[in-house]
């Protein structure tokens, strides 16, 4: 989910009538054969909370079997696109109260589960690697499920292992807010990067074969977390800081670790994350949004019409497939191409990349313009999903090792009493 969202989240635009689509035809068509020999494996996508936004997870008011213009995902773009399995995003904001929060989580968990029923030939549900390549085979999408933000979890290990009995395969240490045991990248520092309840949350994640996912943290955050784990760790949404100096993006250097970890970053088209001039408007409008509500909170008329005013003067440039692919590429160079994947983002960010304004159907957009800047098609397919199923079959094999040689953490909180 991206820092920044309108009530009025769309997508609009087709990819054939796309200006930005950089090719068509027989190159698209090459694509779309390579992909069916190695599906797409994407780390991201928000459309369970734009389900419950709009209509409380009614599927007859918005079924998603049909192409749905005010939406970027549905079952016909999924296939278009290429997609063999997708972590759907489980989120809830984390400014919310602790009980809420967790209450929210379990719903977005349970509309995963009513979206599965709904679709059943199209969408099957996955918690390893051998699950994907059977939904692949059947001809459906492998469908797992990503906590977006250690909020979720309400500060209990016990929680955190009945959302993985539930079906949870990846949690995103923080969302935006950072968390007693976590810093976020956006958010003031609570306990230095990972707090030592933290530390017992990446164990356990790693003993039960939870993906643990830095997307979100502070660069602290993903540092201590690397020196912890066990298993290799994912940014199932996240880009590279050289590009755009934007917090929420990854630096070098932890980049570099990654390939040394076995881990993957799995670059998102957030235009704001993409392109620095467009993360400096965001970030300052933000800052403008925090601070008028801070000083008129009982005006909220004053505060929309204020905030529309500098956005009129202060008009975002525009994100495009290219700058995806530079992104793909760098990420490529610094941690090595068998630790690069793809995570859209898409239904969390309301403004997409030129040349992917179509939703999920864009994918062979971006994979033809990498072609053409030289990737093999055996780079391409461990772009497209091989790498990430090498890290959820490892995980696997950690989680194994793991439960032989311990129990289940009975950490606390509250054994931690220096906790902020």
């Amino acid at each position: 989910m991206a820092l920044t969202r309108p009530d009025d989240a769309g997508t609009g635009g087709d990819a054939a009538a796309d200006p930005g689509t950089p090719t068509a035809g027989a190159d698209l068509e090459a694509i779309r054969n390579l992909l069916r020999t190695a599906p797409l494996v994407d780390g991201h996508n928000d459309l369970l909370w734009e389900l419950r936004r709009r209509v409380y997870y009614d599927f007859d008011a918005l079924d998603v079997a049909v192409r749905q213009p005010t939406l970027q995902t549905d079952l016909p773009r999924l296939r278009a696109g290429g997609v063999g399995a997708q972590f759907w995003s489980v989120y809830v904001p984390s400014d919310l109260p602790a009980d809420v929060a967790l209450t929210a989580t379990i719903e977005q968990i349970d509309a995963y589960y009513a979206l599965l029923a709904r679709y059943p030939a199209d969408l099957a549900p996955a918690t390893t690697a051998a699950d994907v390549e059977r939904a692949v085979k059947e001809g459906r999408i492998a469908s797992l499920v990503g906590i977006e933000g250690g909020h979720s979890i309400n500060c209990s290990l016990g929680v955190l292992r009945m959302l993985h009995a539930l079906g949870a395969r990846a949690m995103t240490l923080t969302h935006n807010d950072s968390l007693p045991w976590a810093d976020a990248a956006v958010d003031a520092p609570r306990c230095g990067g990972l707090g030592a309840f933290g530390v017992e949350v990446v164990r356990e994640m790693n003993r039960l074969g939870m993906l643990v996912d830095l997307s979100h943290v502070a660069e602290t955050t993903m540092r201590a977390a690397l020196a912890t784990t066990q298993a290799p760790l994912v940014f199932t949404h996240s880009n590279a800081k050289a590009l755009c100096d934007h917090p929420r993006n990854v630096p070098d250097d932890v980049l570099a670790a990654l390939g040394g970890n076995g881990g993957v970053c799995m670059v998102t088209f957030v235009p704001g994350f993409l392109r620095q001039e467009i993360g400096d408007v965001w970030l300052a409008g933000d800052t403008l949004e925090k601070e008028l509500w801070a000083r008129l909170p009982d005006a909220p008329a004053e505060v929309n019409a204020r905030l529309e005013a500098w956005k009129c003067e202060h008009p975002v440039p525009k994100a495009t497939l290219a700058d995806v692919a530079d992104h793909v590429e760098h990420v490529r160079e610094v941690s090595g191409v068998e630790h690069v994947g793809i995570g859209g983002d898409f239904d969390g960010v309301y403004v997409l990349p030129e040349g992917l304004a179509d939703g999920v159907s864009s994918y062979p957009a971006l994979f033809a313009e990498l072609r053409r800047r030289g990737w093999s098609d055996d780079h391409l397919r461990l772009l497209a999903g091989r790498n990430v199923m090498r890290v959820l079959a490892d995980a696997q094999v950690v989680a194994r090792r793991e439960q032989a040689t311990r129990p289940p953490s009975r950490a606390r909180l509250s054994d931690y009493p220096d906790i902020p």
